[in-house]
């Protein structure tokens, strides 16, 4: 077997099976790393297009006194649920629309049917864990057991939310955009309190086409929305086909970086770079009266097609390289980055390249270092350039010296590392912890490795493969911090 084993449906449920451990973990390293992703790519007897619209299943590893316990369980959303009952796609999802005919084409012009397929990422909130994806709809869950509870619709005005929100703790709270189309396009910013459940706008950014946006970046002081020329043709979003194919690559427009004051909620400075494409931001930090701003680039959206199943589930899937970069933004605006959609002929922003990549699902000492300066990213690679395989090795970027470890073996697939901060120690004290599939074995294992060596500390293997996922956090006992944004 190799990495097609990832795209496979998961075989079964576990409520809590005690997993072997091979080698020595820490033994400050006591809590529960929960992830989301896929556990099946089918609807009915119908295959689905995208990676991204697999149905979501929770994996949980609890970790304690030196044991490991794993379960996982399907998140039994609205869209989930639908299949079961019909045998049928219910909701549209990121590029698989379900066969609605004339009528449901007019019941969308009135009331946009969102999925509640959370597949991206869990969150910690004042009132509980849910399950998250770029729709409004959230699905609540029990960390202990993995039940569904229940879905619910974000208030904030947005058609579509980030998965990614920030969470500032020297503030106490959370920080994130919702994209707006329809009548009055553009971006709200958020924020909410951690004493209080509803979100306050900060501000609205309007624009005439919005981009498709997945993460930002964040300051002490400032909002980065990293606007590629990714722009969503309003009217397609009516008509029968997947939300994802309302988008066009327009590179005429360049990227432009949006940075809005927190404390206001007005746009501070508008720069422009050449046109590329962004799913993950890394790290933002203001220093000398710019901002500082480290993120995952491709060239152009032809990743988005690439991460369809037909070319995952190829032997060997043509897949673009991304890139680990570096803006400097000035935070006055000085009028020369601004102008229109296009940019005219305005100067653009210059970027270094931290890591000519592979790289992807980059994390990093989120707890202590976000907003802040810092020195290392951990995130899946390639041992092949461009790449020739599914990801296939671990690697950390010292983003000071810009030299790099990696953890790779025969066969096997990582997914995304997280650092987890060993207790008081200083920004590479911990360890990283990762989800692999090993396909040889025909099983997933769990990872830890010493943060600052990159070498494997122990493994935990898993009773069946499991199906590549997405995102997910960390969270230590009695402390529900994140490891990522």
């Amino acid at each position: 077997m190799d990495h097609r084993l990832g795209f496979e449906p998961v075989r079964g449920e576990c409520a809590g099976v005690s997993l072997p451990v091979e080698g020595d973990l820490p033994n400050w390293l006591s809590g529960t790393l929960l992830r989301n992703g896929p556990g099946t790519f089918e609807a009915g007897d119908r295959r689905l297009n995208h990676w991204f619209d697999g149905f979501a299943m929770l994996r949980r590893f609890a970790i304690r006194g030196g044991r490991v316990t794993y379960a996982n369980r399907f998140l039994r959303s609205e869209a989930h649920e639908h299949v079961r009952e019909h045998g049928e796609l219910g909701f549209r999802e990121f590029a698989t629309d379900p066969d609605t005919g004339l009528v449901g084409r007019l019941e969308r012009l009135l009331a946009p049917n969102f999925t509640d397929n959370a597949c991206v990422n869990v969150e910690a909130r004042r009132d509980g864990f849910v399950a998250t994806t770029e729709s409004p709809r959230v699905v609540a869950f029990d960390p202990g057991t993995l039940a569904t509870h229940g879905t619910t619709t974000d208030s904030t005005p947005g058609a579509t939310r980030t998965v990614h929100p920030h969470h500032d703790p020297r503030r106490g709270e959370r920080v994130g955009y919702a994209t707006r189309f329809g009548r009055d396009p553009g971006y709200t910013i958020y924020r909410t309190p951690a004493v209080g459940a509803e979100p306050e706008i900060v501000g609205e950014v309007s624009v005439d086409e919005p981009a498709y946006l997945h993460s930002f970046g964040l300051t002490e002081r400032h909002v980065v929305l990293t606007e590629g020329p990714f722009v969503v043709r309003p009217l397609d979003l009516l008509r029968d086909r997947p939300v994802i194919e309302s988008f066009e690559w327009r590179p005429e427009r360049g990227t432009r970086f949006l940075v809005v004051d927190r404390a206001s909620g007005d746009v501070a400075a508008t720069h422009r770079a050449e046109p590329f494409f962004v799913f993950h931001h890394v790290n933002a930090f203001e220093t000398g009266g710019e901002i500082v701003l480290d993120l995952v680039a491709y060239p152009d959206a032809t990743v988005v097609d690439a991460l369809s199943l037909d070319n995952l589930r190829s032997p060997a899937p043509d897949l673009p390289t991304g890139a680990l970069r570096r803006y400097r933004l000035p935070i006055e605006d000085d009028g020369e980055s601004g102008g229109g959609a296009s940019g005219g002929g305005a100067p653009r922003i210059g970027f270094e390249t931290l890591y000519p990549g592979h790289i992807e699902l980059p994390t990093f000492d989120y707890e202590r270092r976000n907003t802040r300066p810092y020195r290392y990213v951990y995130g899946v690679s390639n041992r092949e350039r461009p790449p020739a395989d599914f990801q296939n090795q671990l690697v950390k970027v010292d983003v000071g010296t810009r030299t790099t470890r990696t953890w790779s073996e025969p066969d096997a697939y990582p997914g995304e590392p997280l650092f987890v901060p060993a207790p008081e120690g200083q920004e590479d004290e911990g360890v990283v912890l990762s989800v692999v599939l090993d396909a040889r074995a025909e099983r997933s294992f769990l990872v830890v490795l010493d943060a600052a060596t990159f070498a494997e500390r122990a493994r935990a293997p898993t009773p069946h493969p499991i199906p590549f996922g997405f995102h997910g956090q960390f969270y230590r006992d009695d402390e529900p911090t994140r490891s990522m944004a």
